[in-house]
């Protein structure tokens, strides 16, 4: 009887145990179910992060290719300009010796039309004089033209004949006139035929010599466009660029002091020199601690100083979205809190569509979208306003889960 009852005795005590057990198992079975849940939330984190880095990465390398082809077609049209300038120069020299060449044969030529003009002058002058004085022969002295042949025909020659037959004949020009026309004749072969297109082939040249000087002409005029181009935007993107910096870096101080309870940040500029290629720093100093960088920082007091540059960004150059995806997973109470109120403050000029776990961050919502799963296994959206009255809910749908909520404020 002793023995059962101590059995009995440690039933009981077991079955308390097992008890006492169940709830520190429902608990731990909890527990796990949430940090699987966070593991893959993480997870999904990752991959955006990722495909962000990717596509980040696609975006530089497409900045990189079109810088590439910029300077492929300005390095091409420098090719096509010393191609074009040495065709200009042999077109120019070409069309310089054609010239000269030109100019020596018409010269030639009109020297030589003009001494054959006055050879003939000269010629015609001379047979002119013999004929007035075969004339006059015969007005003095009554002679007729007659012909020394074998017959003789024509009216019988006067008493006067002997003294006619001791007159000088002349049949031909003098030696020096003779031997002067047959110099300028040979002067004229040596010369050559005169091209008759010379002076279409001249015109030709001409006409090639002015398309491609024109040509040039616009080359040179659209690179040095392109260069003034270039120049414009450089400076007026370095003036709004600093213009933009300036502006942002007070504000970025100012909100980080805002939701940091206190400290102080700056932006600096890598090279400022160089403001195009220059990087941004951040240096900032919280409350208590000495000054460091961002990369000396915990995730969240990381996550706070990126939300005080973006809502810096946001004052200077409002925008009409802008989706924040968890960046409140790694703040406390306090922070959050803080947070709520820069929100608050921007949604004046801003729209914000933010994915958040946080109970508090979806406070500040105006509508909240939560994502549930129905008896089929599907996903449900459910959309509510935070007054109480609800939107939109799906028939015989359970209430919304904490870990999945997207708010809009």
């Amino acid at each position: 009887a002793a023995q059962l009852a101590r059995w009995q005795t440690a039933l009981a005590v077991a079955a308390r145990a097992v008890q006492d057990a169940q709830p520190r198992a429902v608990e731990l079975d909890q527990a796990v179910r949430a940090t699987e849940a966070l593991i893959a939330d993480r997870r999904g984190r990752i991959e955006r992060l990722e495909v962000e880095a990717r596509r980040v990465e696609e975006s530089v390398a497409v900045s990189r290719q079109r810088a590439g082809e910029v300077a492929a077609q300005l390095d091409e049209a420098n090719q096509r300009l010393g191609p074009a300038l040495a065709q200009l120069a042999a077109l120019e020299a070409e069309q310089s010796r054609l010239e000269a060449g030109d100019a020596e044969t018409r010269a030639a030529l009109h020297a030589a039309e003009k001494r054959n003009a006055q050879v003939q002058l000269d010629h015609t002058r001379k047979t002119e004089e013999l004929e007035s004085l075969r004339r006059r022969v015969e007005e003095d002295f009554g002679l007729v033209e007659f012909d020394y042949g074998e017959t003789l025909t024509g009216p019988t020659p006067l008493p006067m004949y002997p003294i006619v037959e001791k007159l000088e004949r002349v049949e031909a020009l003098p030696d020096g006139l003779e031997e002067q026309l047959n110099r300028k004749r040979g002067q004229l072969r040596r010369m050559g035929a005169v091209n008759p297109e010379a002076e279409r082939e001249y015109l030709e040249v001409k006409e090639r010599h002015d398309f491609l000087t024109t040509q040039v002409a616009d080359l040179e005029a659209a690179k040095k466009q392109l260069h003034e181009v270039i120049a414009e935007i450089d400076v007026l993107m370095e003036r709004e660029f600093r213009k933009t910096f300036d502006a942002v870096a007070v504000h970025f101080r100012e909100i980080f002091t805002r939701l940091f309870g206190g400290g102080t940040a700056k932006l600096l500029l890598t090279d400022p020199e160089h403001l195009t290629t220059s990087g941004v720093e951040i240096q900032c100093k919280l409350p208590g601690k000495r000054a460091q960088t961002l990369a000396m920082l915990s995730g969240g007091e990381r996550s706070l100083t990126a939300c005080a540059l973006v809502f810096a960004l946001l004052r200077v150059s409002p925008t009409p979205f802008c989706v924040l995806d968890e960046v409140d997973a790694m703040l406390d109470e306090a922070n959050v809190g803080r947070y709520r109120d820069m929100l608050e403050e921007l949604s004046q000029q801003t729209q914000f569509i933010i994915v958040t776990h946080n109970r508090n961050t979806v406070q500040v919502a105006e509508t909240v979208y939560g994502i549930t799963m129905g008896a089929d296994s599907a996903s449900q959206v459910i959309s509510l306003k935070l007054d109480g009255e609800q939107v939109a809910t799906p028939r015989n749908a359970p209430a919304p889960p904490e870990p999945i909520s997207r708010a809009e404020s």
